[in-house]
């Protein structure tokens, strides 16, 4: 009987390691696909963008399938943090507070926050944001920003930039403050709203990855190099963001 229970159990490891080891491991990805175009939804339901692209990228060199997943962007540390995605790439800044709670890979793109308005605003350059109702898309740095230089009174979250377009568009807020990529989208599917020549800030977009996994943040930095020297990475952001 023992013999007949050894064998069985010595199958069952098998099993599981042909089933656990075989073909590629997965690696997975949180984002919010709504910040075009660093990630969105096409017309066939796949998340891409240059955050999708760039992770695939980067999932290739490390040998690893990829799997997106698409949550709230104000969720997406936690999830790093708990296990539940292995790094966030969702057109994320690297600050002082998130770096708190997560490590951050190398850079990869460059971020300048913007100011939508309405045309015939009067709403002409940063100084006349004092007093005004900004919309944003909660917990990005266009959140943080606005909050700390206009206070909570002066700013409204949204789940998403779209929707604190479509309070811009609807007249509840007075202008919206986000990335210059997806206000460039905004602005032209919105007929009448227009983007301030003035930068509201300018930063770095990284990989968010928990702080105890320090295997998986070099791994990553050794693939975002390789890609940059192979001129991938400027493939990829070209794709998406044309040199006008």
């Amino acid at each position: 009987m023992k013999r007949i229970i050894a064998a069985i159990l010595a199958t069952l490891m098998l099993v599981a390691c042909f089933a656990g080891c075989s073909g590629k491991k997965t690696l997975v990805m949180g984002t919010n696909a709504e910040f075009p175009p660093y990630e969105f939804v096409d017309d066939s339901g796949k998340i891409v963008g240059i955050d999708a692209e760039i992770a695939q990228a980067v999932a290739e060199k490390m040998g690893y399938e990829l799997e997106i997943r698409d949550m709230k962007f104000d969720s997406l540390i936690t999830a790093v943090q708990s296990g539940n995605i292995d790094f966030a790439l969702a057109g994320m800044t690297v600050t002082d507070e998130r770096l708190l709670s997560v490590n951050f890979s190398n850079t990869y793109a460059t971020g300048v926050q913007v100011v939508i308005v309405k045309e015939g605003s009067d709403i002409v350059n940063l100084d006349a944001l004092e007093g005004k109702m900004i919309g944003v898309q909660s917990g990005t740095t266009g959140d943080i920003y606005c909050t700390d230089d206009y206070g909570q009174d002066h700013v409204k979250q949204y789940d998403s930039g779209a929707l604190a377009v479509a309070a811009l568009v609807n007249g509840q807020v007075d202008c919206v403050i986000i990335d210059n990529e997806p206000a460039k989208n905004f602005v032209k599917a919105n007929a009448g709203l227009k983007i301030l020549d003035t930068e509201y800030a300018v930063e770095d977009y990284a990989a968010a990855i928990a702080k105890d996994n320090t295997e998986l943040l070099d791994a990553f930095n050794k693939a975002l190099a390789e890609l940059k020297a192979e001129g991938k990475l400027d493939e990829i952001i070209k794709k998406y963001i044309p040199a006008e």
